[in-house]
């Protein structure tokens, strides 16, 4: 007798066992389709699972539950918007393999300060296994990835954008500077007389001139300020230029800390600001290094050990003190340096592979490097500079797109959940 298991209802033929010519069959339901969703299916088990960590999570932070059978309905929901998006990440053929699950376990065990050994035993105490664990990252790799391949297809960022970004007030706030800082005051009230006018400016002008000749700010705030934070030295925490009144919007831009303003009227008095401190949206500076090199390939006339003798001769040649440029020019394979005399121009060490980067940083200006191999064959490279360049303007760029990016992100996606969800074949068998 054989007995087939339906994988859609989940009922199995259980214990049968024969007596005396006589067939006892023991039914037991183990488990049971809740949706039919295009070509998979969730299963009852699934639900009360996800229902239980749903539950366990809000009790936790102490929030309040919906009523069960609303809580249900999101939970599966949920569960059929995350297994379209897993099938359409399959059908696209987007990878999460072994390898990068395994490095996301190591990496949420050491968020945690556990080994992995200590993270297995915290899971079990939640009522998880591993293979559980990874089975979820894989599915939230999967629906990360094609989320960003399917809206990425839709978002585009212009030029203007970026720029209009950069120009707007909620850009720059977003992307300046935050500075740490402290004030002194001298107040001024509202019709005061010329006199006591005076004697403000001439007390504001001694305490710049005791600050320009070192005196200590917070001492001097402490004594001095007619402020509310005079008794904090002054201190008025982290602010942004854009979070300033002017003049001080325009002013603190480009003081470094320890700099101070001279005194400013406004309308409660005068005020001289210093930087104790700053963080975010500084000047980015870029390492590069100036490097040539020459490269020689093992060709089906040339084997790898050929090639490698080939390399050393050309070094000696180097040492004897031949041209680096006509030896490149002559004998390497790079065809786009070798016109160069070898030269890969001022680089960035990031764009290049390992085995080469290792060797340019350890090599110091001015010297040859002894013949080395990577995976594009045998290489002797010469550093001819180092230097780091401001490259400020391109990351505040990269960081508008990103922002804007996130933006139209954040509106595209429900729209597109939407849709795929209407597109689907939903079966719900609750």
């Amino acid at each position: 007798m054989k007995i087939k298991i339906s994988k859609f209802w989940g009922v199995a033929l259980m214990a049968v066992t024969l007596y005396s010519g006589v067939t006892y069959a023991q039914v037991k339901n183990l488990d049971r389709v809740v949706a039919i969703v295009d070509e998979d299916v969730i299963m009852q088990s699934q639900l009360d699972n996800r229902v239980k960590e749903v539950t366990a999570t809000v009790s936790k932070r102490g929030g309040e539950l919906p009523p069960h059978d609303v809580l249900v309905k999101q939970v599966l929901d949920r569960l059929i918007l995350e297994d379209l998006q897993v099938q359409l990440a399959r059908r696209y053929g987007i990878p999460a393999d072994d390898d990068e699950v395994s490095a996301a376990v190591i990496e949420i065990a050491k968020n945690n300060g556990l080994t992995i050994p200590q993270f297995q035993m915290a899971l079990r105490k939640e009522g998880l296994t591993m293979n559980e664990l990874r089975t979820q990252i894989r599915r939230d790799m999967l629906i990360s990835r094609v989320r960003q391949r399917a809206l990425s297809e839709k978002i585009h960022i212009t030029d203007q954008e970026v720029q209009n970004f950069l120009n707007s007030e909620m850009g720059k706030l977003q992307l300046s500077e935050e500075y740490y800082l402290a004030s002194i005051l001298v107040p001024v009230r509202q019709g005061s007389s010329y006199v006591d006018v005076k004697k403000a400016e001439d007390k504001v002008l001694a305490i710049y001139k005791q600050l320009q000749n070192g005196a200590d700010f917070h001492r001097l705030a402490m004594s001095a300020s007619g402020g509310d934070r005079a008794i904090d030295g002054g201190d008025i925490g982290w602010r942004k230029a854009a979070q300033l009144p002017p003049p001080f919007d325009q002013m603190i831009n480009g003081m470094k800390v320890g700099d101070f303003t001279q005194p400013v009227s406004t309308p409660g008095g005068l005020i001289i600001l210093k930087v104790m401190d700053k963080r975010g949206g500084s000047k980015v500076l870029q390492d590069e290094i100036s490097v040539r090199h020459i490269l020689l390939k093992p060709t089906p006339l040339r084997s790898e050990a050929e090639t490698q003798k080939a390399i050393e001769r050309l070094s000696q040649r180097l040492s004897n003190g031949e041209d680096f440029a006509q030896l490149a020019k002559k004998f390497s394979d790079d065809p786009g340096s070798a016109q160069r005399g070898g030269s890969l121009n001022w680089i960035e060490p990031n764009a290049l592979v390992p085995e080469f980067r290792q060797v340019m940083e350890s090599t110091p200006v001015g010297e040859i490097s002894k013949p080395f191999q990577s995976r594009y064959g045998w290489h002797i490279l010469q550093v001819e500079g180092r230097r780091s360049t401001d490259n400020t303007a391109e990351y505040r760029k990269q960081q508008a797109m990103n922002a804007l990016y996130e933006r139209k992100y954040e509106q595209e996606l429900p729209i597109w959940l939407q849709q795929l969800r209407d597109d689907a074949y939903v079966e719900i068998k609750l």
